[in-house]
């Protein structure tokens, strides 16, 4: 099954394609601050939601990115309906081969998709190279809440070094050089509407297309991924917004 539709379909009834809620985002962008004439990228941008409120909020202009025609589809769909088409750009294409001019946003954002560029580490990299100096980098990343089980591991094809901690995630930012103005974590109520969404999604699409023959490969997936989450990631993982600041003030010594 592509692994874009098998996305689109779980997310059918998102917004954001990740554990979060539209208040935590909105308290985000709130703080975003940004100046006259803005300009804000966001990577792995989905149904280009964060960009239109951004947009809203700050009257600034947007590039979109993401490798998905299904959600690229999406978000250029959103964009006119809000009557954005002059403000926002979706771009489809992979994260990595973007070609933006460098220092030249107000915010570059990537949420829950560092593994273009391999990790936590490559993304900020990647993002504070299209920040202005004094401008914003934002992330969103999972962290495990607590040791993880063998089990889990095995189950998910994961290993213990897949994620950080929270105070890790902090720090890969840190160690970097830039600074952290804020962390919204999600929280377990945003992590099960998000799963449960998919599931929804899933079996509602199964009933209504039958004769679709990636159905029972989708089902297979969704339910075990259900599955895992139920009996490990709920209790073991966690996930959460991260807002530095690309070339911070630093006190004399």
């Amino acid at each position: 099954m592509d692994l874009w539709k098998y996305f689109a379909i779980g997310h059918g009834h998102h917004l954001y394609c990740n554990p979060l809620s539209e208040a935590k985002v909105d308290e985000l962008i709130a703080l975003l601050d940004l100046p006259d004439e803005a300009r804000v990228l966001d990577i792995a941008c989905g149904k280009a939601e964060f960009l239109v409120r951004a947009a809203r909020r700050w009257q600034c202009s947007g590039v979109g990115v993401d490798i998905s025609p299904y959600f690229v589809a999406d978000a250029r769909a959103t964009v006119e309906a809000e009557g954005l088409e002059s403000a926002i750009d979706i771009v489809e294409a992979n994260g990595r081969e973007y070609s933006g001019e460098p220092a030249s946003f107000d915010a570059a954002v990537c949420l829950g998709a560092s593994w273009i560029w391999g990790g936590l580490e490559g993304t900020l990299r990647a993002l504070s190279s299209w920040a202005k100096s004094g401008g914003l980098v934002i992330v969103g990343e999972p962290f495990w809440r607590t040791t993880p089980t063998m089990a889990h591991l095995e189950a998910a094809d994961l290993t213990e070094s897949s994620f950080s901690t929270h105070a890790g995630n902090a720090q890969t930012g840190i160690k970097l050089g830039l600074a952290l103005l804020h962390t919204f974590v999600s929280s377990e109520d945003d992590w099960d509407r998000y799963q449960g969404y998919q599931w929804y999604a899933a079996e509602r699409y199964s009933i209504r297309n039958p004769s679709d023959p990636d159905v029972r490969e989708l089902m297979v997936k969704i339910r075990e991924a259900r599955d895992h989450y139920l009996q490990w990631g709920r209790s073991e993982i966690g996930w959460a917004m991260y807002m530095f600041l690309k070339d911070p003030f630093e006190p004399a010594a």
